[in-house]
């Protein structure tokens, strides 16, 4: 109990510092310094919707076009989020304002939309896309005020300002589909302080747009491409019928503020999550897991474990030993190899690279090493590190398959990263597949685990075991604690992950990583305990599926998750959906389950080790 409440302590004590942390970051690019006219660039990332998961490019759809497309060389990471990052014609200048401004207006003449092209964006419209633009690196959001008092009076409610990730295409109304085809950007920046005799500069700290829908006959738009916007709420929204073509203008207008905010701390608005008492409430009752579940595995060590070891190490009735039931009565078989070694031990060796790969980019992600700000930075480390942790997952797969008698390595270092590999080949081929080899090859070399009981000839009887007993019973009790101790988290991720939010709470998440792998080491020990108890000694795959269970358990919450929380209703985002989470499912189970075997393998061979054999 010592143990455990020394865990509590550090793990309290971890917590604060990780709140104190939760929002820091390096920038990762170097400032941009504005003087006053000169232009900021407005570039276009894609669209995307919540309800089909599907991304667009920009000019997918009839949007006004500059004189030469040009598309920014991205890397892995930005490739695999979906983004396509391109020029677009609006023309901002540092400082200047703009009240009315035409796009792609020649001789004061509409933009004319063909039947084809209004049908597609008005099914963009109905498939709730937004529309995300950058300015200095910054991305667009739209502001939401939300009143958190609603009772009282007016002049008492106070606003609860929170910013949505881009705009919305447009909206519907009585079945009819409206386009925001006016933007008013709103850009803050913020003035650097310099010597009286040079030039003021400024840096780009906020970036937001007020999207408005205005139809044709209320934008009066004159040969210069300047326009004015209709006072009040006069003007009526610009209607798309999908049956016809639509005649409309694309217009937008530039409003400047002033920010104390600085350049350094610009990504707080972006990052600030209004849910961290919700994170508290995750850590607090993961902690309190563990804590219980420390408790209870120092009781059965304490209590059961050394009574078992003393009973069995009595030299003077030893007959009376022998006719007990135990787990010293299997001593002869539990490390008897079992089935398929080679496929077991390539599993475990991806679990292995999975987890040197995870470990790795949370703990850089929360020393704030992988900036927002350099987009496609995360996935493209996590892509990289899990390639070069190859040699770590064939070194540990190579020594442990020679552990099971195995003799054809090369065949055993093909099939590590192989499952999980298939969609990036090439890396694959020229990064992992070498690396797992060469860490295949010296595992494979290596002395193999020194086990401390001989295995006799002919395996034992096993007795008939109970009910609770059972593969798929043992996965239901064994993952249900990991997956209470981390399920609040995966809400968080699943909502950046699907809802195309932002997450930066990698402290939180590490921490969360961290309970997540003692849970699943301690569970694990109990489980194998009570098999070896029951004299069953296939403890090898049962206690590898079984540290999965919790996998189980993620994948029953990705269907709530898809039947509650998203509103998607076709096929293919369906299919889209349920497929990277069969991959993600089977990467938290290849991870888990790796985690418990190695836990629960160093627990045999303690336990056999400290009883006398004769």
């Amino acid at each position: 109990m010592a143990a455990a409440m020394d865990w509590l302590l550090w793990s309290l004590l971890l917590l604060f510092l990780m709140c104190e942390t939760r929002a820091f970051y390096v920038p990762g690019v170097a400032p941009i310094n504005f003087h006053q006219n000169d232009p900021v660039e407005i570039k276009a990332v894609k669209l995307t919707s919540s309800r089909t998961q599907l991304p667009y490019e920009y000019y997918s759809l009839p949007f006004c076009q500059p004189g030469k497309i040009t598309y920014k060389a991205e890397n892995l990471g930005e490739v695999l989020r979906g983004d396509r990052i391109v020029n677009t014609p609006f023309q901002v200048l540092m400082n200047s304002e703009k009240k009315c401004e035409v796009l792609c207006s020649q001789s004061n003449k509409p933009v004319t939309l063909t039947v084809e092209q209004s049908r597609l964006v008005a099914e963009r419209i109905t498939e709730d896309y937004y529309v995300h633009l950058i300015a200095d690196n910054l991305p667009v959001a739209t502001r939401l005020e939300l009143y958190s008092n609603r009772d009282g009076d007016d002049k008492k409610k106070e606003k609860d300002v929170q910013f949505e990730h881009g705009y919305r295409l447009g909206f519907t109304d009585v079945n009819k589909i409206y386009l925001h085809n006016h933007l008013s950007f709103i850009l803050y920046y913020h003035r650097e302080d310099l010597e009286e005799d040079q030039e003021h500069t400024y840096r780009v700290v906020r970036f937001e747009v007020i999207p408005q829908s205005i139809r044709l006959e209320d934008l009066k738009a004159d040969e210069k491409s300047s326009c004015t916007l209709p006072e009040g709420t006069n003007s009526s929204p610009q209607e798309i019928d999908p049956t016809k073509e639509n005649q409309l203008y694309f217009t937008y207008s530039v409003h400047w503020e002033e920010s104390d905010i600085k350049w350094a701390s610009r990504w707080d608005t972006y990052l600030t999550m209004s849910d961290v008492q919700i994170h508290w409430f995750s850590i607090i009752n993961s902690v309190v897991v563990v804590f219980f579940l420390s408790g209870i595995l120092s009781m059965i060590i304490i209590r059961t474990l050394r009574k078992d070891i003393a009973n069995y190490n009595k030299e003077d009735d030893i007959e009376d030993t022998m006719e007990e039931s135990g787990w010293k009565l299997v001593h002869g078989d539990v490390f008897r190899p079992p089935q398929y070694p080679m496929i077991l031990s390539s599993l475990l060796g991806s679990g292995i690279q999975l987890f040197c790969m995870i470990l790795i980019v949370i703990f850089v992600a929360m020393l704030g090493m992988l900036s927002p700000s350099s987009r496609g930075a995360l996935m493209t480390t996590a892509c990289f590190l899990f390639m070069f942790m190859g040699v770590f997952g064939g070194f540990s797969a190579g020594r442990l398959y020679r552990t099971l008698k195995g003799h054809r390595w090369k065949k055993g270092a093909f099939c590590v990263p192989f499952p999980t590999m298939v969609a990036l080949l090439c890396m694959w081929f020229g990064i992992s597949l070498p690396l797992v080899y060469l860490g295949y090859y010296f595992g494979f070399r290596k002395q193999p685990y020194d086990n401390p009981v001989r295995t006799n000839q002919i395996p034992r009887q096993i007795p008939e075991q109970r009910w609770y007993m059972n593969r798929f019973v043992g996965i239901l009790m064994a993952g249900i604690l990991p997956f209470g101790a981390m399920f609040i988290e995966l809400f968080f991720i699943f909502s950046a992950i699907w809802e195309n939010q932002f997450y930066y709470l990698f402290g939180f998440l590490f921490l969360v990583f961290i309970i997540l792998v003692v849970s699943c080491s301690q569970i694990s020990i109990v489980m194998v305990y009570f098999q070896l108890c029951a004299e069953d000694y296939r403890w090898w795959w049962r206690n590898f599926l079984v540290s999965g269970g919790s996998a189980f358990y993620v994948l029953v919450y990705a269907i709530f998750y898809f039947v509650n929380k998203l509103d998607i209703v076709e096929f293919i985002p369906s299919l889209l959906y349920f497929g990277y989470t069969a991959l993600m499912v089977l990467s938290f189970w290849l991870l888990t389950g790796t985690i418990g075997f190695y836990a629960a393998y160093m627990f045999v061979r303690k336990i056999y080790a400290a009883v006398k054999i004769d």
